[in-house]
């Protein structure tokens, strides 16, 4: 039986046979660019004389690494992007509208889609039952200009989920686990398909589970579409349980397919300390440890689930002296929620510095990079050196919980001695 990508990708494929380890080409249904890689895309279609052939009605382009522009030329960037997107059609997220990845989980990507994004961070969108996977802005401008673009079929890697996650621990968590079996090599060019018992795992922790499986080298992370997919869909657009495109079938592992196995209910507080994201130990290791800065944010932890995880540790409480936390809706949506319910309230009043969506501190341009010799926690995805700022910070990788805890306590934290008991 075909595995979901390769279900997904034989569904848009025009040239080639969609069989793993095949080169194939294929028509996809979005291709999304930042304002760092959409720069490099236009750029790309003005050299070759492609700009008049880019075809916009698949593109889209949010403006969300320098939101706000921190500097003129940035902003003047964003004016190049925003000209282009007026002039060829292309769908455009302004400053302040969030994060790509968020973004297109909202409101963009269905279950059964093949979507290429300027991003490595794209395979988020595996969350709903959807191929989607990083290119280069080479790659991106070569679409726009071809409305196609080749890839090989990769093959699958399962993973077995069983259990439940215990209180205070997440996707994130698992994520962490997960890494710290395959290393930073041991997925490279793989598909990462998630089958067992997935009732546990509810959508936000999916997209954050799917949006780390490229640490490992993976081509994409794809979870089955289910009833907590057509649940979710409804709540959040409103949608039938029928998705417009057909969703992939459940992946079923067949003899002789590689497969893991992940025991939720056995994890804990995880880590991934500097350096490396698959560079993981449980929070308990390093308890104690004095913290500089605490970053609650990114395509990979700034959703509302985890914005409540936070306020739950925080409610009551104040971020130790000494200690700064910066938090980061990833979406203007997120944002408007956490306003209206009275989570942002709760983190500024527990002393958090607030910032419009975007990516923010994550990749250590703005809104809150580290210094020589600073100590962070952050819940963003990776924390190679220089990633937040200065190449002589140093980086851990937690959950929402682990870095309002620390936040609290002004060191590493495991958070279920904080976290609520009901």
């Amino acid at each position: 039986m075909p595995s979901m990508a390769e279900h997904i990708i034989a569904s848009r494929t025009v040239e080639g046979r969609p069989e793993r380890g095949e080169v194939v080409v294929v028509e996809p249904d979005l291709v999304l660019m930042n304002d760092v890689t959409g720069l490099l895309a236009l750029r790309v279609l003005e050299e070759t004389g492609a700009l008049d052939a880019a075809d916009c009605s698949r593109g889209v382009i949010v403006l969300d690494h320098y939101s706000p522009a921190p500097s003129p030329s940035a902003a003047t960037g964003h004016r190049r992007l925003r000209r282009f997107a007026a002039r060829k059609h292309c769908r455009l997220y302004d400053v302040g509208d969030g994060i790509m990845h968020q973004i297109a989980l909202e409101e963009l990507v269905w279950p059964g889609q093949l979507v290429l994004g300027a991003d490595s961070h794209t395979v988020t969108y595996g969350a709903l039952a959807a191929f989607s996977t990083g290119i280069g802005s080479t790659e991106a401008a070569y679409a726009l200009a071809a409305g196609r673009l080749w890839l090989r079929v990769p093959h699958p890697l399962y993973v077995e989920a069983t259990g439940r996650l215990p209180p205070a621990v997440t996707g994130k968590d698992a994520a962490l686990a997960l890494l710290g079996v395959l290393g930073g090599d041991g997925a490279i060019y793989r598909s990462i398909e998630f089958t067992g018992d997935l009732r546990g795992l509810k959508l936000h922790d999916r997209a954050t589970i799917a949006n780390m499986v490229v640490e490992a080298g993976a081509k994409a992370g794809i979870f089955p579409y289910d009833e907590e997919t057509r649940a979710w869909l409804a709540r959040h657009r409103g949608a039938t349980a029928q998705a417009p495109t057909p969703p992939p079938p459940p992946p079923r592992p067949e003899p002789g397919d590689d497969t893991l196995a992940l025991d939720l209910s056995s994890l804990q507080p995880m880590l991934a300390k500097p350096g490396a994201p698959y560079n993981t130990a449980p929070v308990t290791e390093h308890e104690g440890e004095e913290v500089d800065m605490v970053f609650i944010g990114s395509c990979t932890n700034g959703r509302l689930e985890d914005l409540h995880a936070a306020a739950r540790i925080l409610r009551g409480r104040r971020v130790a002296p000494g200690t700064r936390l910066i938090v980061t809706p990833a979406s203007r949506k997120t944002y408007h929620q956490a306003l209206r319910d009275g989570t942002l309230e709760t983190l500024h009043q527990a002393g958090a510095v607030i910032t419009p969506p975007g990516c923010g501190a994550c990749f250590g341009a703005h809104m809150g990079v580290a210094g020589d010799h600073e100590t962070v926690v952050s819940t963003s995805n990776r924390n190679f050196p220089g990633r937040m700022g200065s190449p002589k910070a140093r980086i851990y990788l937690a959950s929402p919980y682990t870095a309002a805890a620390t936040a609290a306590t002004g060191k590493i934290t495991d958070p279920r001695s904080l976290a609520p008991k009901h």
